[in-house]
């Protein structure tokens, strides 16, 4: 079984492998209709069911949508406060190996993040971590997205 914290701790990349197993969920986040619209310009998707408030009152979702990758490209922000690995040098996204969009979030919903650690492999740059990332919106029964997650952590000289 997991254990659930607020943030997980280790003191360097190669002590990862210890928490594998360790969860920690953030704060929750407001996703309003600015940023969907500043995500929609910079991105050119310009959908109606992301920016049109009138017509997705009456479309599928009863209100305009964060894109899905908006979401996604969130993770940072909503991930970035819940693991703590000392004498890093730096650490830096890896890919992803699936990721799942479960439920729209709707403008104005909020959301946050619950990471838990699945793996820690040592590399020849650093210790690659395996991370499920699971994005839940607030009062809602299915999450936003759930996404397996690779960051390389580069130990300190």
């Amino acid at each position: 079984m997991s254990e659930v914290r607020d943030i997980i701790r280790v003191e360097s990349p190669a002590a990862l492998a210890d928490a594998v197993g360790q969860q920690a969920t953030g704060k929750w986040f407001t996703i309003d209709q600015h940023r969907i619209a500043a995500f929609a310009d910079a991105t050119e998707d310009h959908q109606w069911i992301h920016l049109d408030a009138e017509r997705a009152k009456h479309g599928p979702f009863g209100t305009t949508i964060a894109h899905g990758f908006l979401t996604l490209s969130l993770l940072p922000r909503l991930t970035g406060e819940l693991l703590e690995v000392g004498q890093t040098a730096m650490a830096v996204n890896y890919g992803l190996d699936k990721v799942r969009f479960l439920t729209p979030v709707a403008a104005g919903a909020r959301v946050r993040a619950t990471t838990e650690i699945t793996g820690a492999e040592t590399t020849a740059q650093g210790v690659r971590l395996a991370s499920t990332v699971t994005i839940e919106i607030e009062g809602a029964d299915k999450p936003a997205l759930i996404a397996q997650t690779l960051s390389l952590y580069a130990p300190s000289a």
